[in-house]
């Protein structure tokens, strides 16, 4: 049985996942009495691509209470809309960066096969490529992760 569901929204190039666990704290959306399941909770939906206008679109599509993790670096500046956050009571929260103890554990989870990293890597280039690479980067419909393989010619 299943212990969340996991709604994904497509906005714009920039893919959303919104996780709704199971519980049921008093500020959670009503679940229909026909939908089977464990009661809901607010959801939580990360944005990870740090583009300027992005954040203001989750915050429109987000359902009433949403915790909203800010965890890409937009580095120009941004606009949002603080009356829409207030009467949807969002709670915004700006995090950086990982700790060791998170990095070794994903990249033992990636080693032993937990967390499948091959969809991700759309390209691979030797270092002659890199520049080419970052290039190819700059167009988000092309590439999402480019592998630089030393020995590749």
């Amino acid at each position: 049985m299943r212990s969340h569901r996991t709604l994904v929204v497509f906005t714009a190039a920039v893919s959303i996942a919104v996780l709704v666990a199971p519980a049921a704290p008093a500020r959670a959306p009503q679940q229909p009495a026909w939908m089977p399941g464990p009661p809901l909770r607010p959801a939580v939906v990360f944005e990870c691509v740090g583009v300027p206008g992005v954040l203001d679109q989750i915050m429109a599509a987000a359902p009433r209470g949403t915790r909203i993790v800010v965890v890409g670096v937009c580095m120009e500046a941004d606009t949002i809309y603080p009356m829409l956050g207030i009467s949807k009571e969002l709670n915004l929260q700006f995090v950086l960066g990982y700790t060791p103890d998170e990095f070794a554990a994903t990249l033992n989870h990636i080693a032993e096969g937990r967390i499948p990293v091959a969809p991700l890597i759309t390209g691979k280039v030797g270092v002659e490529g890199v520049a080419g690479a970052f290039e190819a980067l700059a167009s988000p419909e092309r590439h999402a992760k480019i592998l630089v393989e030393p020995w590749r010619a």
